[in-house]
């Protein structure tokens, strides 16, 4: 079992609240408070699991300049008011930042005995493919 810090289980609990709250936005036709908390709330947790200095690492690196702008763009559309716009431009930049962990997802999810056979069928199963490819989300 992995160890966290106490810094790391309260990141933990941020971005798990951030999670929820983004969510429970959207559920509620774009709820601009909720999303807004969300927001701060997962960027926030973000820090505390992997450190202040890491974070800026991971998001201000050179070749994520286009998708760091497109999510903290989308954050703070989403906190000026304009929620629907905003979330348009933090989902794109989210897949655009986090697009080299999804081949690691979903090898882990086709490993998980009722997901993994989910994902195994017909229509389902050329879509994964395609997510769980690294070289083709280029």
């Amino acid at each position: 079992m992995i160890s966290l810090t106490d810094t790391q289980k309260i990141g933990m609990g941020l971005t798990g609240f951030g999670v929820f709250f983004l969510f429970f936005g959207m559920i509620l036709f774009f709820d601009k408070a909720l999303l807004a908390i969300g927001n701060v709330l997962f960027v926030a947790g973000l820090a505390f699991v992997i450190g202040l200095e890491r974070t800026f690492r991971f998001f201000f690196q050179k070749h994520k300049m286009k998708a760091t702008g497109f999510f903290l763009g989308g954050v703070f559309v989403v906190l000026i008011g304009w929620p629907l716009i905003g979330m348009v431009f933090e989902i794109y930049g989210f897949f655009l930042l986090f697009r080299g962990f999804f081949p690691v997802v979903v090898g882990f999810i086709r490993r998980v005995p009722v997901l993994g056979s989910l994902l195994n069928l017909p229509g389902i199963r050329s879509f994964v493919d395609k997510v769980g490819e690294s070289n083709n989300m280029v």
